[in-house]
């Protein structure tokens, strides 16, 4: 070199490739001195780095005397650097560095390389403010200008890194990722990425894998450069966590080459390996890991509030860091779910969505995990991984919470049978909807639900159960879907079922514990497994006052089923509660919103049509109270011996007695008759339960039981109750309506069902009040009564309740009025003595409802019309025959049963019959049916042969009796009202025969005891058989066409009244044995003398008897001659026409008449007749001749009849004398009648 004139020539970069050997030797050495000659080249050591106290500060100050200078040299060489092999070597200095300052701690030049190495990996003048950090370039640019080695970048090299950069090939182009510095709104271009960038990735993503440990504060550096390359070669997050490249260029707005398309899955790789890594990381800088993560997602948050696009790199490698260590999960549980749930909250849609994924994903991968202890056994641990997927639950999101709901169906249907101690969170979980979740959320909680009480009921602990019911309850409770509403109500029916057959292990397992069971006041020591119960007929009762009528019925369906098939599992205490704390309340609150509910129709929406009947929320309101009423009713019913055991049974029966009348007085006839049913069935049962009261006492074996077995004062004051109650309901509801309501509409009627329902509990309940049944109860009952048959029907209704006119039937709530006073009469007259004095009321009662056949009641001032016809009046008047005729049946043999009490004698019972009757014999043929006169007048009889005996025996009772059957006799026997039209004969004699029985009985039954009948009495019976016998010769008679002739009624009045008036009582009965031949017998005269006379006895009638009589005679025999006289004229001038057949019937009957009269004036002593009736009988004489004469077409049965009158006159022919003819003489005079 020496012997040269001229210097060899230095190689072109030779300064800059010694100076890059030393730096790299310089970085080497720094690391062999630190880390020991074992370490590895490249600075990846797995040993620990444990200096001594005085090596670290040599260590330390050889880092801070060199890495200013280091770092500015290095940064410069990776700039400008262009070979591949040679970057690498760059790279692996700055990760050795960066490693050793990390090791000692020395967070300034750690974070100063890793800033370099971050900046290398990205484009020039990318805008990014954390790379750019004030605080590191301060400190920087300090330590640097101490040293002298303080260096701004020039021109030059500037220029040599741009074309630089255009030597390099561009691999990538995408977009820039928004940052908080960026304004809002603001446009970035296009970014370009090198293979040098993605060689400086790789080497950022090597420093983070294998230094991970020491990088601490570092890692939000590393993480941010490694978020924008993500972002701008359009990575995307996929399940678990990993990268994976969009499909397509429009999904991730990134161009980029060929070559680099297949580094993609490399790079991705990569970087879940990173985050694998982690496992390997200490407790400390895997905080610091997820510190960072936290940090630069809640910089993605920011972003997306603005609505810019947000990158969510930060929550997949969350989830991925999460995912992969859940060994040790209670490391880091808490800050990654904290966050992840934030994340959840936010209001930009993806964000949102990758924040529940990977809550979701994290929660599964964690439950499935195994770890040590098991899951299954570790309470703590349950409610930890439970807890981020509970707390999910307060996100109003609805896309948060379908994620939320459909991963909790995955834990169940993977996992569920390990869960033994996250039941609580898993059902609050599910029950946490609300009115604000779609329908698809509700019916994806509500299969969570049901798998829940399907499969996993037994494996769940007990403290859990009450809240399942609750859970159960608000599904029921939901309004999005109706039908989950339902099958809620059948879960709750399903977990009744379980209850039920795991009693036993319930019972052993539950405790009192006062934070699981809610409290139940009035009952301080109810066992554990009734407060299970009861929570589940608490929420049961909450349901059945829902606003929807399906869930209401359905509810309370379950509750009323569940309590008669489980109830008899509770103790008796516990029943205190049910009543008081769920069936009272659930009735009161039923009652108040059935008064509150609207009366407007409910909107049709749809095509869903709805039934008149429902078409209201008052009338769907009422189909509720029906069966919540019938249902506690039941319960009374079946559990009645149970409830009897509590000490406040009287008060609980008087208040559902209350809800029983408010309901029995409501206008809707669906509520009403509900609430009879119920009293109805509360009754039935109260009869079984206390058979002492429904025995009779008409037997003594019975007599004694009760006796021996007496009645709780507790019971009696129940009967009684329901007996006030019963009779409340039956006067408010037959009160008719004020005077000026003309109009049925215009006020409440009530049903014909609800008053039928109405009668029938009577006879259940006055088996048990009957021992305490007075008289005032009875004049309550037949006010009831008497309002009940009074109350008309609605005519729409009508034929489906009233009978056709022909059919003679009682409606059914006639029926029932007639079976309750049966039973009344059946108790009157088998039971003991105070009983009797309800008898002349109970004759009153039904003799008023008799009189109904002829006069229908009214209903206040409500125009009715009659059954029979039509019109446009509504209501409609029952028909009253057959109900009054089978009221005056009963009369008929209560009264035979009881004629003889001295209660009905006093009463004057038979007066009031005979007065009731008045009005049916005296219409006759004008009654609504002819079956009602008929009835009349055998009741009549009937109760006169029991009745005047005693009528003689006890005159003084008895003296109103008289002028009333005198009354009733004439008004029968001579009604004003005649026969139809139509009448066949044959039934014309039948009404004429029962005339006659009447007139039989006055013959046999009263006349023969006048002595001890009022004289009165006898005078006007002497009156009326004279009308009688007199009836047919009266020319109206023949003159109306309307009457027709009672020949035999004739005959029979005019035999009585002479056998009474002239004949002695022998004489009497021996004629009564010959007159009934008398008619068809050609030769009666041979009849009539071997008539056997005793003159010695006279009838024993008085001085006014006889006057009567004597007057009644001398009328006949005028009417006769009248009859005679017009018959002769008549007869001529018909000439050959033959008079009419009543005309001939009349003459024959008089002619009979004649005959009749004489015979009995013959047989009588002398002294009782007096010679003006001889002087008119012969002066008929002649008359009869006319007749006999003047008869062109007499028929055979007149001949005969003139034939025995005459025959009668030939004893006349000589003035008679007081000793009777012969045999003889007689037989003379008829051969001088019959020569004549």
């Amino acid at each position: 070199m020496l012997d040269k004139l001229e210097p060899p020539a230095i190689p072109e970069g030779y300064g800059v490739s010694v100076a890059y050997y030393c730096l790299l030797d310089i970085v080497r050495s720094i690391h062999l001195v630190i880390m020991g000659p074992l370490a590895a080249s490249d600075g990846s050591s797995g040993e620990l780095y444990r200096p001594s106290e005085e090596e670290r500060q040599i260590h330390e100050q050889l880092v801070n005397s060199a890495w200013c200078g280091l770092l500015a040299a290095l940064t410069i060489l990776l700039e400008a650097c262009t070979d591949e092999a040679a970057t690498e070597n760059v790279l692996k200095a700055v990760q050795t560095f960066a490693s050793l300052a990390g090791k000692l701690d020395l967070t300034t030049p750690r974070d100063a390389f890793i800033t370099a190495l971050c900046k290398s990996c990205l484009p020039p003048h990318y805008t990014l403010t954390v790379l750019n950090n004030a605080s590191v370039a301060a400190a920087a640019s300090s330590s640097s200008m101490q040293r002298g080695h303080q260096r701004s970048p020039s021109a030059e090299s500037q220029h040599q890194y741009y074309d630089a950069e255009v030597r390099h090939q561009v691999v990538a182009v995408g977009t820039a990722l928004a940052t908080p510095s960026l304004p809002v709104g603001a446009q970035q271009g296009p970014v370009m990425l090198t293979n040098k960038n993605l060689q400086c990735m790789r080497a950022t993503l090597s420093m983070a894998h294998c230094h991970g440990g020491v990088l601490g504060a570092a890692w939000h550096l590393l993480l941010t450069t490694l978020q924008h390359l993500v972002w701008i070669l359009g990575l995307k997050p996929s399940t678990g966590g990993s990268l994976k490249a969009g499909r397509s260029t429009a999904e991730t707005n990134a161009v980029i080459t060929t070559a680099v398309i297949a580094d993609l899955p490399v790079l991705s790789s990569m970087l879940s390996r990173l985050f694998e890594s982690s496992q390997h990381l200490d407790d400390v800088a895997l905080h610091h890991l997820i510190d960072a993560l936290c940090q630069l997602s809640r910089e993605s948050m920011e972003l997306a509030y603005t609505n810019r696009e947000p990158s969510l790199f930060a929550v997949a490698k969350l989830l991925e860091t999460g995912v992969v260590n859940l060994g040790r999960v209670e490391v880091l549980w808490r800050p990654v779910t904290n966050h992840l749930l934030d994340v959840c909250q936010h209001p930009h849609v993806r964000m949102r969505e990758w924040g529940v994924e990977a809550v979701t994903y994290l929660v599964k991968a964690a439950l499935t995990h195994k770890h040590n202890p098991p899951l299954k056994d570790n309470q703590k641990l349950q409610t930890l991984l439970l807890s981020p997927l509970s707390e999910v639950s307060l996100v109003g999101h609805p896309d948060v919470r379908q994620k939320q709901l459909e991963s909790l169906l995955h834990i169940l249907h993977s996992c569920g049978e390990l869960l033994h101690h996250g039941w609580p969170l898993i059902l609050n979980i599910i029950g946490a909807i609300n009115d604000n979740h779609s329908e698809h959320l509700v019916r994806l909680a509500f299969q969570c639900l049901q798998l829940v009480v399907t499969d996993f009921l037994p494996l769940m602990p007990w403290a859990c159960l009450p809240l399942t019911v609750d859970t159960a309850a608000k599904f029921g409770s939901q309004t999005q879907e109706l039908n989950i509403s339902l099958t809620a109500i059948g879960l709750m029916w399903n977990i009744s079922d379980y209850f039920y057959q795991n009693q036993e292990k319930l019972r052993a397992s539950l405790t009192s514990d006062n934070q699981v069971f809610p409290d139940f006041p009035g009952v301080p020591n109810m066992p554990p497994f009734d407060k299970l119960w009861m929570c589940l007929y608490a929420r049961l009762g909450d349901l059945c006052v829902d606003s929807r009528p399906a869930v209401r019925k359905s509810a309370g369906q379950t509750l009323f089923s569940t309590i008669a098939a489980h109830g008899a599992l509770l103790h008796n205490q516990t029943w205190q509660a049910v009543l008081w704390q769920v069936l009272f309340p659930l009735l009161d609150k039923v009652r108040q919103l059935s008064d509150s509910a609207s009366t407007d129709k409910v909107d049709q929406g749809g095509n869903i049509l709805i039934h008149h009947s429902r078409n209201t929320q008052q009338k769907q309101w009422a189909e509720t109270q029906v069966l919540t009423l019938s249902g506690v009713a039941r319960v009374f019913s079946t559990k009645q011996k149970i409830l009897q055991g509590l000490g406040d049974f009287p008060r609980a029966w008087a208040l559902l007695l209350d809800f029983i009348h408010t309901a029995a007085l409501s206008k809707s006839n669906e509520v009403s008759l509900a609430a009879l049913k119920s009293l109805q069935e509360m009754l039935q049962a109260g009869r079984s339960s206390t058979g002492t009261i429904s025995s009779s006492y008409g037997e003594e074996s019975d007599l004694q039981n009760v006796i021996q077995n007496p009645i709780p004062e507790d019971s009696i004051a129940n009967w009684n109750t329901a007996w006030k109650v019963w009779h409340t309901i039956g006067a408010e509801v037959t009160k008719p309506p004020p005077d000026e309501v003309t109009r049925g509409s215009d006020a409440y009627i009530p049903s014909q069902p609800f008053l039928t329902a109405l009668v029938h509990i009577f006879p259940h309940l006055f088996q048990h009040i009957k021992p305490r049944f007075v008289v005032s109860d009875f004049s309550r009952l037949a006010s009831v009564l008497s309002g009940c048959v009074s109350v008309p029907v609605h005519g729409d209704s009508s034929p489906f309740i009233l009978p056709s006119f022909t059919e003679v039937v009682v409606t059914p709530l006639q029926e029932g009025v007639l079976q309750a006073l049966a039973a009344v009469e059946k108790e009157v007259t088998d039971g003991n003595g105070a009983t009797r004095s309800m008898v002349p009321q109970l004759f009153t009662l039904l003799l008023q409802f008799s009189s109904y056949s002829c006069q229908a009641p009214n209903y206040g001032n409500v125009v009715t019309r009659p059954h029979t016809t039509k019109g446009s009046t509504d209501w409609v008047t029952m028909n009253f025959v057959p109900f009054a005729e089978k009221s005056l049946s009963m009369v008929v043999s209560l009264y035979q049963t009881t004629a003889s009490w001295q209660e009905v004698i006093e009463a004057q019972v038979l007066k009031n019959i005979i007065q009731g009757l008045i009005m049916p014999l005296r219409m006759k043929y004008r009654c609504p049916a002819q079956t009602t006169w008929k009835l009349a007048i055998t009741t009549l009889l009937t109760v006169l042969q029991e009745g005047l005996q005693l009528a003689r025996e006890h005159s003084s009772h008895f003296r109103e009796m008289w002028p009333v059957l005198g009354t009733a006799l004439d008004n029968f026997l001579f009604s004003n009202s005649p026969p139809p039209a139509n009448q066949s004969s044959e039934d014309a004699e039948r009404d004429e025969s029962i005339d006659c029985q009447v007139v039989e009985l006055i013959r046999e039954e009263i006349l023969p005891y006048a002595s001890a009948t009022p004289s009165e009495f006898i005078v006007s019976i002497m009156v009326l058989l004279n009308k009688g016998s007199i009836e047919s010769a009266s020319g109206m008679d023949s003159e109306c066409e309307g009457f027709k002739l009672r020949e035999e009624f004739a005959k029979t009045c005019f035999e009585t009244l002479l056998q009474f008036s002239l004949l002695t009582p022998t004489d009497f009965d021996v004629k009564l044995d010959n007159t009934a031949n008398a008619g068809s017998s050609k030769d009666s005269e041979p009849s009539n003398g071997n008539i056997t006379q005793d003159a010695s006895g006279n009838i024993s009638t008085g001085d006014c008897t006889q006057v009567t009589t004597k007057l009644a005679v001398t009328s006949l025999l005028h009417r006769f001659r009248e009859v005679l006289v017009r018959y002769v004229e008549d007869e001529k001038l018909s000439g050959k026409c033959p008079l009419p057949r009543h005309r001939i019937a009349e003459i024959s009957f008089v002619l009979k008449a004649i005959a009749t009269l004489l015979s009995s004036l013959k047989k009588a002593p002398v002294d009782k007749v007096d010679s003006m009736t001889w002087t008119q009988l012969i002066g008929l004489y002649p008359h009869l001749v006319e007749v006999g004469g003047s008869s062109n077409s007499g028929t055979p049965q007149l001949w005969r009849s003139l034939r025995e009158v005459l025959l009668q006159y030939a004893q006349l022919l000589h003035a008679p004398t007081p000793c009777p003819t012969t045999d003889s003489n007689d037989n003379s005079h008829i051969g001088v009648i019959n020569g004549t």
